[in-house]
């Protein structure tokens, strides 16, 4: 497996298709008193298993210094990460990164992920950090696996029910230097 850089005016880039499913979800319990705030991730069941898919692509346009790296696996593509190194106080954040569900569980995802911290730590990031779904269980352990860290979340990114349907934004981020 390499790993190769893709250049925004190259060939075509291929549509990136997510998919998931899952039967459980890391429930957000947000409690407030007068003293504050308490909130709690906890692993808890769905009511029934949930369906995730989307589309989307590489270079779009609020990438701003996009780098993006694709797996190349006997002569085929099979996995991409892209990265914005104008990130926001120092911050490298993940903007796509997909592995062929044929080729996960072979280090590719993981040998992607070391080149992003590679080029982020090259141009003086701080951290890495990306965004992910509360019910994408598999995701989770592997970023964490990783080294990633919850950092935060946002309970209506996607609409104004994402804590009753299970699917909160999280943040979750990776130090890269003190």
């Amino acid at each position: 497996m390499n790993i190769i850089e893709l250049k925004k005016g190259d060939v075509p880039h291929p549509k990136l298709i997510y998919r998931y499913k899952t039967r459980q979800h890391y429930a957000l319990e947000l409690n407030k008193n007068s003293k504050g705030w308490t909130a709690k991730l906890r692993l808890r069941p769905l009511p029934h298993e949930v369906e995730k898919s989307c589309e989307s692509e590489l270079f779009q346009w609020m990438v701003l210094e996009p780098r993006a790296f694709a797996a190349v696996e006997d002569g085929k593509e099979v996995g991409w990460i892209e990265i914005d190194l104008n990130a926001f106080k120092d911050r490298t954040r993940v903007w796509e990164f997909l592995v062929l569900k044929e080729y996960q569980r072979r280090g590719i995802g993981t040998a992607l992920m070391k080149k992003a911290e590679e080029v982020a730590r090259e141009a003086g990031s701080r951290m890495l950090v990306l965004e992910m779904q509360s019910c994408n269980v598999g995701a989770m352990a592997f970023y964490l696996g990783l080294g990633f860290d919850l950092v935060g979340f946002d309970r209506t990114a996607y609409s104004n029910e994402d804590v009753e349907r299970g699917e909160v934004r999280l943040e979750l981020g990776k130090l890269l230097k003190g």
